[in-house]
């Protein structure tokens, strides 16, 4: 089965990690999923800072009720052929391999060059190789549109789940393509720094994203989810124009970071937060993980500072 949700991905890999059987496992998972409202909802318009925390709430529900599960705890079963289950709602067929016990799911996980929904990863990454190429900044800009497979469009675009036209926090920034790609063209970066309350409020960014149009692209939706493409078409003030297309971005399970681009993104996360001695051996301890005690790692990830000591040395990792 592909599972989508994290509610149904955590159950699905908690049933396997503790040797649950088909019957059992079918129902950790429709109990995560009744257990949680829709993660869908969290994330339409307008967004709350409920956002950040819920796929940790959600993932620790889901393990609980899989431990429900495996004590004889039955869930709807109708949650996958039933009326309104996942049959109908995702109009195809759920292939559900119960033999199956290995965790291969990881190798297709995402990881995120930006600060941003997966699906504005390659949306950024265009972006950012278009205003590198041409020496834009944001000020050159007149018009911008990107071209993004449905769910990206609906996710994040203005479609399904509610009007983008003025994000006013992190939470609705984050989940916003003409926030993204308009801050992208401003600052040269979408980092942390980015999703700040007083960055996201600023004229320069809310009069830009005014000019970024977003429209869905059935060929790129034909493509998703084996890639996340993305077309980007830039207009500059003096009649200049610029497209790229992008067919996935490095972090995703068709472009993986390797290792070192992964270690490369922790320095650049943590370098204000912990002196590089300090990240060399979290660095050190992860790739042995393991071989040491939690107690060895937590005692290292306490020495991290909660608050910033210095600036990022650059914009993007």
């Amino acid at each position: 089965m592909t599972i989508s949700y994290p509610k149904f991905r955590a159950a699905a890999c908690h049933a396997a990690s503790v040797f649950l059987d088909a019957e059992r496992t079918a129902d950790a998972i429709a109990t995560s999923a009744a257990d949680n409202i829709s993660l869908a909802t969290v994330h339409a318009e307008p967004v709350s800072n409920w956002k950040g925390i819920s796929p940790a709430i959600t993932g620790m529900r889901a393990v609980y009720t899989t431990m429900l599960a495996s004590r004889g705890v039955t869930g709807p079963k109708s949650l996958f052929e039933g009326p309104h289950g996942l049959v109908q709602l995702f109009d195809q067929q759920i292939d559900f391999h119960a033999a199956e016990r290995g965790l291969t799911a990881v190798e297709q996980t995402y990881l995120k060059q930006y600060c941003s929904l997966i699906h504005g990863q390659a949306i950024i990454d265009t972006v950012l190789a278009i205003r590198d190429a041409n020496n834009l900044r944001g000020a050159d800009v007149e018009r911008v549109t990107l071209e993004v497979f449905q769910g990206a469009y609906d996710f994040a675009g203005g479609g399904a789940y509610g009007d983008k036209s003025r994000p006013w926090t992190k939470e609705q920034a984050d989940y916003n393509l003409k926030y993204l790609s308009a801050v992208a063209l401003l600052d040269g970066a979408v980092g942390p720094e980015q999703l700040e309350t007083e960055r996201v409020r600023r004229a320069d960014v809310q009069d830009l994203l005014t000019r970024v149009d977003v429209t869905p692209a059935a060929d790129l939706t034909a493509d998703y989810p084996q890639r996340t493409a993305a077309r980007v078409h830039v207009v500059t003030r003096d009649g200049r124009e610029f497209s790229r297309e992008e067919s996935d971005y490095e972090g995703s399970p068709t472009r993986p970071l390797s290792w070192e681009r992964v270690v490369e993104k922790f320095h650049w996360l943590a370098e204000p937060f912990c002196a590089e001695g300090l990240r060399s051996e979290i660095i050190a301890a992860v790739d042995r993980l393991d071989e040491i005690t939690i107690g060895e790692l937590a005692g290292l990830l306490g020495a991290v500072s909660p608050i910033a000591q210095c600036p990022r040395s650059r914009l993007r990792f």
